[in-house]
C-alpha cells in the first residue's frame, strides 16, 4: 500500500481523500489541526447568527467511517523533512511516501500589527464564532450605556474588503439591523447599527461582471450600507478606523475581510513559494524542486494551465477539481499509466447580497444573473455542496425559517469558561 499523508481537510483535501476511499492500494492519513471539516463559503452566516455551526461543519472521524484505508490524525503541521520523507506535527511525527499539502489560507493583515491585534478576522469557523460573540456582546453593552457617543461607537461596524465575504457580511448586518435589532433592542432607539463597507478599488466584487458589480452596489446602498470605494484601512487602534484619505471612523468593530495568505512551513525552501506564500507546482500539482510533495487548493500556485497563466483563483471549485485530478494521477501511478495534467473547468462565481438577492456569473452556459434567480441557484449549489446530508437538512431548515420569518433563535453568546 502506498502511504499518502494529506495535510488539510478542506475542499481539496477531502476531495482527494474521498476519491481514494476504499482503494486498498493506498494507505491514507488525513491530518488537520481541527477535528472537523467546515464549509468555508457559509461561515459569514454563522458569524451573523443566521446559521448554527453544526449546519456547516462535520467531524472528520464520522466522515471516515467505513473508509477502511482512511485514517485521521488531529495535529498542526510544524515542519516538513523531505530528505527523510516525514512531517513534524505539534504532537508527533509521521512518515510518508507521498505528501499532499492542502492547508488553505489564513488572514493577511499586510503587516498592520494594530489591525491584527484589534480587528475581527473572517477566515475560519473559530473566527465566525468569535465575531458573533464579540458583536453581540457589544450590542448588549450599547443597550445599557447612557453615553450616546459610546453607544454610537459600539453600534458602528466597518467591514474592510469588497470581495464576496465583505459584501455578504455587509448584507447580513444590514438585514439584521433592518429586521431584528429594532424588534429585539427597543432601548437602542433612536440609534441603530451603522455599517461601512471599505474597498480599495473603484468597484465591489472585482472578478465579477459590471452588471453584478452595479447590482451589488445599488442594493447595498438601498439597504443602508455606506460604501466607501477607492478607500482602504491604514490603521486601527480599537476605537478609530483610520483611512488612507485621512478620515477616521469611530468604531468598536472592524471586520477584516480583505485578504488571505497561505501558510509557510519549515523545510520548504523559500524559492518554492510564489505570490501570497502559495507553493509553486507543476502541471500535476507536484511542488517544484521537491519530489513526492504536492500542493492543491488555495495553497498551490500553478501557472501551467493556459487559461490561467497567472495562477488559478482561490475558489472551492479549483480545490475540488485539483483534489480529484490528483487522486486520478495517484491511481495512474500505481497502475503504470500516464499522468493527467490539471486544467480548471471554470463554472462561474456567485455572491449573496441580501435575502433572496444574489449575483451569479455562470460560465456554461454563459449567463449573468442578478436578484432572485441568482439567489436560488446560489442556494441550491451551496446546499448540495455541504458535505453531509444532515448538514443539508439543518441548513435548509434554517434558511426556510429565515426566508419566511425574522425570528431565528441562533444569536446566543456561547463562551467556554476556560481554554482546554
Amino acid at each position: 500500500m502506498k502511504r499518502i499523508i494529506i495535510v488539510g481537510g478542506g475542499f481539496a483535501g477531502i476531495a482527494l481523500a474521498r476519491s481514494l476511499a476504499n482503494k486498498m492500494e493506498f494507505d491514507i492519513t488525513l491530518v488537520d489541526k481541527n477535528n472537523y471539516n467546515y464549509f468555508t463559503p457559509l461561515i459569514y452566516q454563522v458569524a451573523t447568527g443566521f446559521l448554527e455551526p453544526s449546519s456547516i461543519a462535520y467531524p472528520f472521524r464520522n466522515l471516515l467511517i467505513d473508509k477502511k484505508n482512511l485514517h485521521f490524525r488531529m495535529g498542526k503541521l510544524q515542519e516538513i523533512v523531505p530528505s527523510e520523507k516525514k512531517i513534524i506535527l505539534d504532537n508527533g511525527e509521521l512518515y510518508y511516501e507521498e505528501l499532499v499539502i492542502a492547508t488553505g489560507t489564513k488572514t493577511n493583515f499586510f503587516g498592520l500589527e494594530k489591525v491584527k491585534k484589534f480587528a475581527i478576522p473572517m477566515n475560519s469557523l473559530n473566527d465566525a464564532l468569535n465575531m458573533r460573540n464579540t458583536v453581540l456582546l457589544r450590542v448588549e453593552k450599547a443597550s445599557r450605556t447612557q453615553d450616546l457617543e459610546e453607544r454610537k461607537r459600539l453600534l458602528t461596524v466597518v467591514i474592510a474588503g469588497g470581495g464576496p465575504t465583505g459584501v455578504e457580511v455587509s448584507g447580513m448586518f444590514a438585514e439584521m439591523r433592518n429586521t431584528i435589532l429594532a424588534k429585539e433592542y427597543p432601548e437602542l432607539a433612536p440609534l441603530t447599527l451603522k455599517i461601512f463597507l471599505v474597498n480599495s478599488s473603484d468597484n465591489l466584487l472585482a472578478p465579477f461582471s459590471k452588471k453584478a458589480q452595479d447590482f451589488t452596489l445599488l442594493n447595498l446602498k438601498n439597504m443602508g450600507v455606506e460604501v466607501l470605494l477607492n478607500t482602504r484601512v491604514n490603521d486601527y487602534d480599537g476605537e478609530n478606523v483610520i483611512l488612507n484619505n485621512g478620515n477616521k471612523i469611530n468604531s468598536a468593530n472592524l471586520i477584516w475581510a480583505t485578504g488571505v495568505i497561505s501558510y509557510a512551513y519549515l523545510g520548504i525552501p523559500k524559492e518554492c513559494y510564489g505570490h501570497g506564500n502559495r507553493l509553486k507546482v507543476d502541471a500535476y500539482n507536484q511542488v517544484e524542486g521537491i519530489e513526492n510533495v504536492y500542493a492543491i487548493g488555495d495553497t498551490s500556485f500553478q501557472t501551467t494551465d493556459e487559461n490561467f497563466p497567472n495562477g488559478h483563483p482561490q475558489l472551492a471549485q479549483v480545490a475540488l477539481q485539483q483534489g480529484k485530478n490528483l487522486a486520478h494521477n495517484f491511481r495512474n501511478m500505481v497502475s503504470g499509466k500516464s499522468l493527467q495534467k490539471f486544467n480548471y473547468s471554470d463554472k462561474g462565481i456567485m455572491a449573496v447580497v441580501s435575502k433572496s438577492k444574489a449575483v451569479a456569473d455562470i460560465s456554461h452556459p454563459k449567463m449573468k444573473l442578478t436578484g432572485f434567480p441568482a439567489w436560488f441557484i446560489w442556494a441550491a449549489i451551496h446546499l448540495f455542496s455541504l458535505i453531509n446530508r444532515y448538514d443539508r437538512i439543518r441548513t435548509f431548515y434554517d434558511w426556510t425559517l429565515n426566508y419566511f420569518s425574522d425570528h431565528l433563535d441562533l444569536r446566543m453568546i456561547l463562551r467556554p469558561s476556560k481554554k482546554p
